[in-house]
């Protein structure tokens, strides 16, 4: 019997969408679960990114325990993805990028509309913010990149069963598209 491949997923700072688009590859979930096994994913509920063959990061980095879980998977991938626009080059979180931080935080809990008890969150249970938004590689080493917001479902099968199958990913222009 062959080894799975194993693949192992997370979302940092961004919508969620490229892990809605992974669901939206179908029934053919069920093709990729026989010769894949999903190790840290949502879709699994698996806390720490054991020693996988692939992993598919989505977001951007925002914070100090963004940080921690890239890196982590850096160590742990044989191949890391940065996937959708904000791994790439930050997407929409990345827009904070052009105030600074102790703006972005005044406006948000000060000065912001509705604000009812102003004071800057300072729990030591919360991740420490970044000065900014930063793309995954500036970060670690990425080894491919999958654009797009989010990529469409069959981009991210058309990838994935590329590398599966010992290829060079390519994808056809048909299959990007930036909604």
């Amino acid at each position: 019997m062959t080894a799975k491949i194993s693949i192992a997923t997370t979302s940092l700072a961004g919508c969620f969408g490229c892990h809605m688009s992974l669901l939206d590859i179908d029934e053919r979930i069920t093709g990729l679960a026989e010769v894949a096994v999903f190790d840290r994913s949502p879709l699994t509920d698996i806390k720490n990114c054991h020693h996988s063959d692939i992993g598919l990061i989505e977001g951007g980095v925002c914070n100090a325990e963004n940080v921690h879980v890239l890196r982590e998977f850096r160590k742990n991938c044989k191949t890391l993805i940065a996937v959708g626009a904000c791994a790439i080059n930050g997407g929409l979180p990345a827009l904070r990028n052009k105030i600074s931080l102790k703006e972005c935080l005044e406006e948000s809990y000060i000065d912001g509309l509705g604000v009812v008890n102003p004071q800057i969150p300072n729990d030591p249970e919360l991740p420490l913010l970044l000065d900014k938004v930063y793309p995954v590689h500036e970060i670690v080493k990425v080894d491919y990149s999958l654009p797009g917001c989010p990529p469409s479902a069959d981009a991210i099968w058309t990838f994935i069963t590329d590398l599966l199958a010992g290829r060079e990913p390519t994808l056809p222009g048909e299959l990007m598209h930036y909604d």
